[in-house]
């Protein structure tokens, strides 16, 4: 085995991933027979126009629209994207993918059967705009459509395709509610931003603070695992030249602070039941993390309102995943992160995808860890993450 995974990217880019084409039936990825390659982290672009009709009488007006313009589906109110014109730009230069709209779940599992890839967890677009939607009534009812909708894909799909829900997480009675209803639709996990916006007092919401301890008691009864992904940092400032691209490098790595707030701020001793999925942002990030964290608790331990029960890297191990594209860096540190908590994704069809070339990143996981382990990383790991 390498003991250092070469970066395979070559100098002049794969394009963007509408010109991309799977050519792997996954038969020459090195991997034990019978392996399933499940991408953990996958997305998938809302088509259908769901809500208007879904939504009370009362509230139709408010429901938002879903519309096809300019290569690209859209969502927003009054003909007005909630989408900045930049991530807009973005979605349209994937769409044109065979199945990155819900509307084509058949051709979604055959475009991914041609990359090698027999099961995905797709997480939301669009619909992240809505995560801070200021009518909170509003907000969970598409929230609930929503889940509604992917579940009845998860279901055609007979265990292909696997949807990531969203709750209510700013009152406990309205996330004990959402829970209930996403367990009884037969999904396993849900999304939760790293934002969580404000309270009905206007007041910013403190995930690790007493006031959300009954959401988090909601969160663990129900025993469903906790995802994050990237995907809520903008720029800090006006960027003139390759924005996109700055922006990204920002948003690949968001997660220190609500690392933080599980392991140094009391949620994960106070609820140790839960467990938390870190998504996109590679597993690079995990080490150094890990090892700050250390350094920090044992030179603040006599400042701390509340005593750490554990050391860092329990908590880690016991209740943390990530997934990964592609990440030499993070496969020549897998021993210290642990080949049980990460998980490969295709990331199909955003740009950064995989797609097209996802066997050469598999390789790469054969290669750093070997076979048996491998299969764990693309298959088994994100089915244990889920509880399948």
């Amino acid at each position: 085995m390498s003991s250092q995974p070469s970066i395979l990217y070559p100098p002049e880019g794969f394009g963007p991933p509408k010109e991309r084409h799977g050519h792997s039936d996954g038969s020459s990825l090195g991997l034990p027979p019978g392996t399933e390659v499940f991408s953990a982290d996958n997305h998938i672009s809302l088509a259908d126009d769901i809500f208007y009709d879904r939504f009370p009488e009362r509230l139709r007006n408010q429901a938002p629209r879903v519309w096809y313009e300019d290569g690209a589906y859209e969502l927003g109110m009054g003909g007005k994207s909630f989408l900045p014109g930049e991530f807009s730009h973005v979605l349209m230069q994937y769409d044109p993918l065979t199945g990155a709209g819900s509307n084509n779940l058949e051709g979604r599992i055959e475009e991914l059967a041609t990359d090698g890839i027999a099961k995905e967890l797709a997480f939301p677009n669009a619909l992240l705009a809505l995560f801070h939607y200021p009518d909170k009534e509003v907000r969970e009812l598409c929230f609930r459509i929503y889940n509604e909708y992917i579940a009845g894909l998860q279901e055609r799909s007979g265990g292909r395709f696997h949807g990531v829900g969203l709750i209510n997480w700013w009152d406990a009675q309205g996330t004990r509610r959402t829970l209930e209803e996403m367990k009884g639709l037969g999904l396993k996990t849900f999304l939760m931003p790293l934002n969580p916006g404000q309270d009905d007092a206007g007041n910013p919401i403190d995930y690790s603070g007493a006031a959300m301890i009954p959401v988090w008691d909601a969160i663990e009864e129900a025993g469903l695992p906790v995802s994050h992904h990237i995907g809520e940092t903008g720029l800090k400032a006006p960027c003139e030249v390759n924005a996109i691209a700055v922006g990204m490098v920002a948003n690949v790595a968001p997660y220190r602070e609500m690392f933080g707030r599980y392991v140094l701020g009391g949620i994960l001793d106070r609820h140790p039941g839960l467990r938390v999925g870190w998504f996109e942002g590679g597993v690079n990030w995990v080490p150094s993390a890990l090892q700050d964290a250390e350094h920090l608790l044992a030179s603040y331990r006599h400042m701390l309102d509340r005593p750490v029960e554990h050391d860092v890297q329990h908590y880690w191990d016991h209740h943390m995943y990530a997934s990964f594209m592609v990440d030499p860096l993070g496969l020549k540190l897998v021993d210290r992160i642990g080949v049980d908590r990460v998980m490969w994704s295709a990331d199909y069809p955003h740009n950064e995808s995989t797609f097209g070339y996802s066997e050469k990143s598999i390789a790469m996981v054969v290669d750093a860890v070997g076979p048996e382990k491998a299969a764990r990383v693309v298959s088994g790991n994100v089915k244990a993450y889920l509880g399948l």
